[in-house]
C-alpha cells in the first residue's frame, strides 16, 4: 500500500506504508486520507536537517482534530514496530502522552535514532525525496507559541492512497 502526498506548488513523494509493522497507525493515516481530511492542511513545523510535520493545522493556524490512537512503539509496549527514524521515514507525532497520535504526521529529512522506539514509524518514501528537501528549504520564523513555522504556508494538496 502506498500513499502519494501531493504539496502544493512543490510536488509529490510516494511513500511505502508499512501496516505489518504499525497496522493501526497505517489504518489511522489511510482512513483520514480516504476522507480528505489532510487536503488544505500545512506542513506547519520544518526543521532542515530533521524533520518536516504537518496533518493538523490549516492555513489559518486553526486546528483540525481527530482521533488519537493508541502509540504503536517500544517505549508504549508495542514490540513488532522496528522502523528506524532514517531520511524519508514517515511517523506519527505526539504530545508526551504516548498515546495521544492523531493526524498529524512528521518525514524525516534526516536520520534521528533517538526518535527509534520512541514515535510509531509507519512508511516511507521511495520517491519524491526532493520535495522534502524543497519542504526542509523554505524560510521559517515564529508564529505564537510555535517555532520553526513556514513563513509562507506549505499546503498540503493531497494525500491518496493506491494498492
Amino acid at each position: 500500500m502506498k500513499a502519494i502526498i501531493t504539496v502544493k506548488g512543490i510536488g509529490s513523494m510516494t511513500a511505502e506504508l508499512y501496516p505489518e509493522k504499525a497496522p493501526e497507525t497505517v489504518k489511522n493515516f489511510v482512513a483520514l486520507a480516504k476522507d480528505g481530511f489532510y487536503e488544505g492542511l500545512i506542513f506547519h513545523r520544518v526543521i532542515s536537517g530533521f524533520m518536516i510535520q504537518g496533518g493538523g493545522f490549516d492555513e489559518s493556524f486553526s486546528q483540525k482534530r481527530a482521533k488519537a490512537i493508541k502509540g504503536e512503539f517500544r517505549s508504549n509496549g508495542f514490540t513488532g514496530n522496528d522502523i528506524r527514524h532514517t531520511r524519508g521515514v514517515l511517523s506519527m507525532a505526539r504530545t508526551s502522552d504516548p498515546d495521544s497520535a492523531s493526524s498529524q504526521f512528521f518525514i524525516m529529512h534526516a536520520d534521528a535514532p533517538h526518535l527509534d522506539g520512541a514515535y510509531a514509524a509507519f512508511g516511507r518514501v521511495t520517491e519524491g525525496l526532493e520535495v522534502i528537501d524543497a519542504v526542509a528549504s523554505v524560510k521559517v520564523g515564529n508564529y505564537g507559541y510555535f517555532s520553526d513555522v513556514p513563513v509562507d504556508p506549505v499546503v498540503i494538496e493531497s494525500v491518496k492512497i493506491t494498492d
